[in-house]
């Protein structure tokens, strides 16, 4: 397999997003200011949240398109990496929306903009309900980021050839109903009553991951950077083969990292993920597992705990001590490897010029063998 590359062009890619995105929030604060004074800390609040991230489904759709013929120095250049940014909006309205959801308390190791909101409530002396006040400014910033992802991406498409604006439109588009339908799978699978069958439990679990996760992390954005270059159907397929596999790899870490990571690295809490109940693959895993073991104990724990907000962090550790002691981790592992072994080999065979092939492997690699 090829040597992943020095990061050099891929953090050029994430710095030009970067200056897009700052200057997004400028132009953002000009507007809302144009309404009213009050709305500064809508801005500050969305400027903060864009200020920082790893920028891969930016540099996925960027590479993608270099890959597919796309010349760097051009006005097609600039439309992709304001895609990218695109990219990153809509990616930070998910972000404002799934934490309400979850009611998760950090984010990057930060409260949240519903926790925050929440505490400037009170310390207003406001009336009302701070926690409900929380939540529907929470709510509103990822609208604003999701109006600000349209504006971006149709500003950024309006100058390529109509057949190429309008099969990227379609990816986006694609995109983000999938999005937003996966998050109402992930509700409802944790709204599931136990299910005694570990496969359906897992097949319900990767079914979420690819609809909420996988395809909008790695999959469309590669398909966009492609669609972007004017790629054939046969070149946006491979795309979408590559990109899937490797999405699906890129959620099972998240989730690995969400009982076993370090908060200190990932900005979260170790073991969110099991006070909201998450029925991951991790999850179905220990459960056939211990089934398979006759673990009764085991099984009776997973099925009292996960999803008890009360847990504190010493019965999370319990917790995610007896779902390691089955195993689990070790199988949810492996099949990141084949899953990511899939997408790399790909990668490999595809007749790209080799700086866009390197890249795109580096990409790869940093996606699933991450820490944070």
């Amino acid at each position: 397999m090829s040597e992943t590359p020095s990061p050099t062009r891929t953090d050029d890619v994430r710095t030009r997003v970067d200056a897009l995105l700052a200057d997004h929030a400028r132009r953002l604060r000009q507007e809302v200011g144009a309404v009213t004074p009050e709305g500064g800390p809508l801005c500050d609040a969305v400027a903060s949240l864009l200020s920082s991230g790893k920028r891969l489904r930016a540099s996925f759709a960027y590479w993608s398109w270099r890959a597919h013929g796309g010349t760097p120095g051009t006005p097609a250049e600039d439309a992709v990496l304001r895609v990218g940014a695109a990219l990153e909006l809509f990616h930070a309205a998910a972000l404002f929306h799934d934490d309400v959801i979850d009611d998760s308390d950090t984010r990057r190791g930060r409260p949240t903009a519903h926790r925050e909101f929440a505490s400037a409530h009170r310390r207003s002396g406001l009336e009302g309900d701070e926690r409900r006040h929380g939540a529907s400014v929470a709510i509103l910033l990822g609208d604003l980021a999701l109006i600000g992802s349209d504006a971006e991406f149709a500003a950024a498409v309006a100058a390529l050839p109509p057949a190429a604006a309008g099969a990227s439109r379609a990816v986006f588009d694609e995109m983000r109903t999938e999005v937003t339908v996966g998050q109402y799978l992930d509700l409802l699978a944790q709204a599931q009553p136990w299910d005694d069958d570990a496969d359906r439990v897992e097949q319900r679990a990767r079914q979420v991951v690819r609809s909420k996760s996988a395809r909008y992390s790695v999959e469309h954005p590669m398909a966009l950077g492609a669609a972007m270059a004017g790629a054939d159907g046969a070149s946006v397929a491979a795309c979408r083969a590559i990109g899937l596999p490797l999405g699906e790899a890129f959620q099972l870490r998240d989730d690995l990292l969400g009982v076993y990571g370090d908060p200190a690295v990932t900005g979260k809490p170790a073991g969110d993920d099991l006070r909201e109940g998450k029925r991951t693959v991790l999850v179905a895993r220990a459960l056939r597992l211990a089934r398979a073991a006759g673990d009764e104990a085991t099984i009776a724990l997973l099925r009292s705990r996960l999803g008890d907000p009360a847990l504190t962090a010493a019965d999370a550790g319990r917790l995610a001590d007896a779902i390691a002691a089955t195993g689990a981790p070790d199988e949810v592992e492996k099949l990141i490897d084949a899953l990511a072994r899939t997408a790399l080999d790909l990668i490999e065979r595809q007749d790209w010029p080799d700086e866009a092939r390197a890249r795109l492997l580096e990409l790869a690699h940093r996606s699933v063998e991450r820490r944070s």
